[in-house]
């Protein structure tokens, strides 16, 4: 019986064919054939492209983290996981003014005082307390908060009777932190505050004012890496926008 196991599968067949059926070696030989049946299917099998990898794999669309995609909720995004990293925020802001307030305003003239320094102080306290202001976002142990105010005058524009130009105030706010999620955030906040205490100050003497061009113009840090805003380094137009 071992030298018919070793005997190909051809000269098996032709043995096999004056073997009576009922005698112990046909069952051999019926039992050799599906066995190479057998074996010839699960290499065909292995050797066919599956649909996983002929398919390539499909791009993730964007989501808003702050919305569950279930049910459309609003909710908190967990950073639990995430490395604190150095992150820093640069984000601007702008306010326009009419020429009488302009003018009071470069000569440090409104009754209710110094209006750039409360802007200044105004901008950083709002920056420290942006997680009271934005209901999802993460209290932050910020490291660094500045806060810098710029009057840049209209060259072609006379906006009154007196001749006095209008022109605004432009308003940069960085800050910088150790954490696990990205100070964008409290740099816009600080910049806008800033802007609407600007306003709250001056509006006693005119309330044409506009506050406009909130945007993060860089940050750095995180799994995204850096980022600048496209226009960075454009020049400022009037009125802010």
């Amino acid at each position: 019986m071992l030298s018919l196991l070793r005997t190909p599968s051809r000269q098996i067949s032709a043995i096999a064919a004056r073997i009576p059926a009922a005698s112990p070696l046909a069952s051999i030989h019926q039992n050799q054939t599906c066995m190479s049946s057998s074996l010839l299917a699960s290499r065909h099998f292995s050797q066919s492209p599956t649909a996983s990898s002929s398919s390539s794999p499909k791009k993730q669309e964007p989501q808003l983290t702050h919305t569950d995609p279930e049910t459309g909720k609003a909710s908190m995004v967990s950073v639990t996981d995430k490395l604190p990293t150095h992150r820093t925020a640069l984000a601007v802001s702008s306010i326009w003014l009419p020429g009488v307030a302009f003018d009071l305003l470069k000569r440090n003239g409104h009754k209710k005082g110094d209006v750039l320094t409360v802007a200044q102080i105004a901008g950083i306290q709002a920056a420290k307390q942006t997680a009271s202001l934005i209901p999802l976002c993460h209290p932050l142990l910020l490291t660094h908060v500045s806060v810098d105010l710029k009057l840049v005058e209209d060259q072609d524009v006379v906006v009154d009777d007196e001749g006095l130009k209008s022109g605004r105030v432009e308003i940069q706010s960085k800050v910088a932190c150790m954490g696990n999620t990205g100070v964008e955030m409290e740099a816009l906040t600080g910049a806008t505050v800033a802007a609407l205490t600007v306003f709250d100050m001056c509006k006693a003497v005119g309330k044409d004012m506009v506050i406009g061009e909130i945007k993060v113009m860089e940050k750095t840090g995180g799994k995204s890496g850096t980022y600048k805003h496209k226009q960075e380094g454009a020049e400022r137009k009037s009125h802010g926008i």
